[in-house]
């Protein structure tokens, strides 16, 4: 079973969250395909003339997040949300490297839309995913690390019933065993925002994003859009 929730306490220090969210099994991953890769590199073609000279700070999405991470304690500028990242990297250096097939995907509509997406390898998970405010005991691993991390107490995260961290700063990096591999076949897959039109593009952005996975992984999803009114999703 895969589970993806919204503890109470973030619902009603964030009552306009947004959450869409992905449940997918049998997904077959891949290295990207010349077919993919040119989608993904027109993509962000598009995405360097859509963007043009604006600076990312004025992007609605993006301004919301570092909004919610100050009043968690963390300098946007310094800790940086997924889409902002990547969209910083994009605008700088002029490409986003591939990684592979899921990865892929969920950055192509990331930066389609501005929205933070992760592609969460549910193998270690243990019981739902929960995004709620880190007690400090919590073990997070960093990409490409095996030394353990603890969040900071009172800083938003993602983790699992056993105290594994999947996310720190709330969409800022996910951890070492939460990384979408070649292997990964089931995944829960998270798009997130704050803004006024969040829903709106949250919507959109699950449909792009089911119909490429449908495209270039395959898989059986169960879709569905959380705030405070329906916080969990589950199958």
């Amino acid at each position: 079973m895969s589970a993806f929730q919204y503890h109470s306490e973030i619902l009603a220090r964030y009552p306009n969250v947004v959450g869409g969210v992905i449940l997918a099994h049998g997904l077959t991953n891949s290295p990207t395909s010349e077919q993919l890769l040119s989608a993904y590199t027109a993509e962000q073609q598009a995405t360097l003339k859509r963007q043009g000279d604006t600076p990312l700070s004025k992007l609605p999405s993006l301004s919301a997040w570092r909004g919610a991470f100050r009043t968690f304690g963390v300098e946007p500028t310094q800790y940086r949300c997924a889409a902002e990242a990547l969209l910083r990297r994009l605008t700088k250096k002029g490409d986003i490297p591939s990684i592979n097939t899921l990865v892929d995907l969920g950055n192509l509509v990331s930066i389609r839309y501005a929205l933070p997406i992760a592609v969460v390898d549910t193998r270690a998970v243990q019981g739902p995913i929960t995004v709620h405010f880190a007690d400090g005991t919590e073990r997070f691993t960093n990409l490409g690390q095996t030394e353990v991390d603890l969040p900071a107490p009172g800083e938003v995260i993602f983790s699992d019933e056993a105290g594994m961290g999947i996310a720190r700063r709330w969409c800022w990096r996910q951890s070492e065993q939460s990384a979408a591999q070649l292997d990964t076949t089931d995944a829960i897959i998270t798009v997130e925002g704050h803004h006024p039109q969040a829903r709106q593009d949250i919507m959109a952005a699950l449909t792009d994003l089911q119909a490429l996975l449908e495209t270039y992984a395959g898989g059986r999803f169960q879709t569905g859009i959380l705030d405070a009114h329906n916080p969990s999703i589950s199958d």
